[in-house]
Order: C-alpha cells, then sequence, then structure tokens
C-alpha cells in the first residue's frame, strides 16, 4: 500500500503514515432528531447502498440533513447521538451511519423507529416514539470495521464501456473526495466522477484489464493520497456483481485539521 500526505490546496507530496488526530469533526452538536416508519426506505437511500448498507451497522443507519450529506461525500459517515429529555432518554450513545438524505428542517437526522427507541431509557421506548421529534446531541466517530475498504460494481455498470463502483467499509473520520482508475502495471491514470450526489463513483470507457484504484482522502484541512498496490477487479468484471472487491486497505487515519472554526458547544472530545 502506498500512502503520501499533502497539503490540500497546494498539493506538495511528501511521504508519511497518517495517525489520529484531534480534529474539528471531534465536537459535538445540539440537534434534533425524527424516525422513520420504515427501515427499508432509509436503507435504500440517496447513497445507493441498497441492501449492503446493513452491512455497514445494521437497522442503525441513519438519513442526513443535506449539511452533513454534503452531496455524497456524507455517505458512510458515522455518528454517534444520544437524546437530551432526562424523564425519556438514556445517556448511553447510539452509532448511527448515513446512508441517505432528507430535507426536514427540524432536524439533522432521520433515523428508523427501532434506532430511535433504542436512545430511551428502559420500559420508556414507546413514550420516546410518541414524541416523534427529540432533543439530540451527536458527534462525528471513526468507523470501525474488522475488514478492508471493499469495491462494489454498481447495477449501473455496463462492461465494458461504463463502470461505477461504491466504496464499502471505509474506516476512520475521513472522506473520501477522488477516485482514480488504472490498469496494474500501467501509470495512465483515470479519474471518476461523484455520481448524482450518491456513493457511487463512475468513469465512461473505462481501461481495460485488471483494474487498481486510487484515492484522495481528507478530513477538513489537509489530506492524503493512497492507493493499493494490486489488482482490485478483474478484467471482466460484471453489473450488480454479489461479489465485494477488497482492496487491502485500512482507512483508519483522520487527516490533519487546522481546527479553525469553533465547536458548537466549544467542546472538543
Amino acid at each position: 500500500m502506498a500512502i503520501f500526505s499533502f497539503f490540500y490546496l497546494a498539493l506538495a507530496c511528501t511521504s508519511f503514515i497518517a495517525t489520529p488526530v484531534l480534529s474539528c469533526n471531534s465536537c459535538i452538536h445540539r440537534s434534533k432528531l425524527a424516525y422513520h416508519h420504515s427501515k427499508r426506505a432509509i436503507k435504500a437511500g440517496a447513497c445507493r447502498y441498497g441492501s449492503f448498507a446493513a452491512r455497514l451497522n445494521g437497522p442503525n443507519v441513519a438519513a442526513a440533513t443535506p449539511k452533513l450529506y454534503r452531496d455524497g461525500v456524507g455517505c458512510s459517515a458515522c455518528y454517534q447521538i444520544r437524546c437530551l429529555d432526562p424523564d425519556l432518554c438514556s445517556r448511553t450513545w447510539q452509532k448511527i451511519v448515513v446512508t441517505d438524505i432528507m430535507t426536514n428542517n427540524q432536524t439533522d437526522f432521520m433515523v428508523p423507529k427501532h434506532t430511535f427507541a433504542t436512545l430511551a431509557l428502559p420500559h420508556k421506548g414507546a413514550a420516546l416514539q410518541r414524541k416523534r421529534i427529540v432533543d439530540i446531541e451527536y458527534e462525528r466517530i471513526f468507523c470501525v470495521y474488522g475488514q478492508n475498504l471493499t469495491v462494489k460494481v454498481d447495477e449501473s455498470s455496463r462492461y465494458p464501456d461504463y463502470l461505477a463502483v461504491e466504496f464499502l467499509y471505509q474506516g476512520g473520520q475521513t472522506d473520501i473526495v477522488n477516485v482514480d482508475v488504472a490498469q496494474v502495471g500501467h501509470f495512465e491514470w483515470k479519474y471518476l466522477t461523484r455520481k448524482d450526489g450518491s456513493a457511487v463513483w463512475s468513469i465512461s470507457n473505462p481501461p481495460s484489464g485488471d483494474l487498481q484504484f486510487r484515492f484522495v482522502v481528507t478530513s477538513g484541512f489537509d489530506g492524503y493520497m493512497l492507493w493499493p498496490e494490486k489488482a482490485v477487479l478483474p478484467p471482466h468484471w460484471k453489473a450488480a456483481e454479489k461479489r465485494l472487491f477488497d482492496t487491502g486497505l485500512q482507512i483508519n487515519q483522520i487527516a490533519l485539521d487546522g481546527c479553525s472554526n469553533s465547536c458548537d458547544l466549544n467542546q472538543r472530545v
């Protein structure tokens, strides 16, 4: 695996291994939370993970407001939330993963009904659900998975002229902001574009043969580039293939962040 750090604006590259550090994403924010009666509606959401959404965090997925969804960049970001009603709410954090977007301007997240109920004190779940909207605090956290970043070939792909992929099990507290693809053994990298504000990256007329990917990953001020020095997709990939392809990468870093912006509660954790 090759990793290069860079100052994101200047792109001046030097070799390094990134390690988790404090960042402005580690702030606690105040907002509200609502729930959706159907788990399926959120799982089959705008990120286009489909049934694979359940592999990211079980039933605890969420639709996020546009400021957190960020036109698809926020797909698969992990947050922990807890509600604040002292009569109904536990002080226990619940982890959620973003798989969809919603436009309710009263809340930052919408979760399945079951997830909403898990925020309650024992035997208070039904009473909490009757409120429908509750005050919460939340923070973005590291995503931790027991496996490497993987590639899923999207059903919109058309071999060999159009390749669309999604990336699952992105660990750490970072965003994938650029993806390139090349034939293994060649250095003619071609860039993919993010499709329709989703988690899908696509390219027309992709390279042939065994394919490798490289990524620009960032979180705020600074970022890094990394790629597996091996084939990830086989020469004859198929649309909507059930198989997931292991990149061999563990994205568990957080890029350096200048932390120039204050937190909502002036609180860093």
